[in-house]
């Protein structure tokens, strides 16, 4: 697989690679929306601080350069940050997770479906035979974005990573083959990730 984009847009909202400059601004994201993030993301559960934001920003950055995910920041329309969304490589080889959280304020408004959007068609542009979306059964709004954009509901099982404080345990798996793709495994496409 050839290595993502850095920059991402369908013309509405803008998917650009995190920047080290950025600690201050997620920071800032993140506190306004503690309320709404801390039940579903286990980062949030007990607060985030300024230090948490560097050491993300930190870890994207060796993480991006690893191929082992990419995380981008996700800009409305009117160039402020709303939320975070990201690629992972850990579905084994061939495949794509996709991740996504928005700030409180910047719910509503179809912009985790974009992102996800974007980050789907980039997965399947570089390579990936499938893209698959995890959450937590109980967080309906997450569950919402992967049924718009046609992916297929697999099953159910036991969460591998911790969850928020409204975490149930349990996690639907959504599958989207990609385009040509004969069944809902595939066999993956070509080896490791190619800059380029």
């Amino acid at each position: 697989m050839q290595i993502p984009a850095e920059t991402l847009s369908d013309g509405v909202i803008l998917l650009r690679r995190w920047w080290a400059g950025d600690a201050e601004l997620l920071h800032r994201l993140v506190n306004e929306s503690l309320d709404h993030l801390a039940p579903w993301m286990p980062w949030a559960a007990d607060g985030y601080t300024e230090r948490d934001a560097r050491e993300f920003l930190t870890l994207t950055r060796e993480s991006w350069l690893a191929a082992e995910t990419f995380d981008y920041a996700i800009v409305a329309p009117d160039g402020a940050v709303a939320g975070s969304c990201g690629l992972m490589a850990r579905i084994g080889r061939g495949g794509l997770e996709v991740g996504y959280w928005l700030a409180k304020a910047y719910t509503g408004r179809g912009w985790a479906t974009r992102a996800a959007r974007l980050l789907t068609d980039e997965a399947f542009r570089v390579g990936a035979n499938r893209v698959e979306i995890v959450h937590d059964v109980a967080n309906h709004r997450s569950g919402a974005v992967p049924a718009r954009l046609g992916f297929t509901r697999l099953d159910e099982r036991p969460t591998r990573l911790p969850g928020g404080t409204a975490a149930t345990g349990r996690v639907a798996v959504w599958r989207k083959v990609a385009p040509g793709g004969s069944s809902l495994g595939g066999a993956p496409r070509g080896g490791g990730w190619v800059r380029g």
